[in-house]
């Protein structure tokens, strides 16, 4: 369990500077160039977030296979407070292939800019529960 902390504590400061460089690119001014860039800082941004959501179910025993049941176990654990808005986050991810059309790039970058201010609170949680959690055990 100690060792799936420490690999879960890691993969948090990944995905803390990720998101970092996300709200980097979502505070420029509005150009194709920002609009593109954001569209990848949000895809490898919600990548490391789904995997994060992974272990942490796999740290409370529940089985995890792909990215829709891994939002399902977050929201069955309490750290998201409803799903829909996760599974529009992945559909949204899921066409980031498809960027070349402008409608297309134009709805993932809006996902985008909605996307941090509903991951920070799930970070934050997971870090109380399972990190600084885990500190005051040692």
């Amino acid at each position: 369990m100690e060792e799936e902390i420490k690999k879960l504590s890691l993969q948090l400061e990944m995905l803390k500077k990720a998101l970092s460089t996300l709200n980097e690119a979502l505070r420029e001014p509005y150009v194709t160039l920002i609009r593109d860039a954001s569209i990848q800082r949000f895809e490898y941004t919600f990548e490391l977030a789904w995997k994060i959501f992974r272990r942490v179910s796999k740290i409370e025993g529940l089985e995890t296979n792909s990215p829709r049941q891994a939002i399902r176990n977050t929201f069955q654990l309490g750290l998201i407070s409803e799903t829909n808005a996760w599974f529009q986050f992945l559909e949204d991810r899921n066409l980031t292939s498809h960027t070349y059309n402008e409608d297309r790039a134009e709805a993932v970058y809006q996902s985008a800019k909605k996307f941090p201010a509903a991951l920070q609170p799930v970070i934050d949680l997971i870090e109380s529960k399972y990190i600084q959690q885990s500190d005051t055990q040692k």
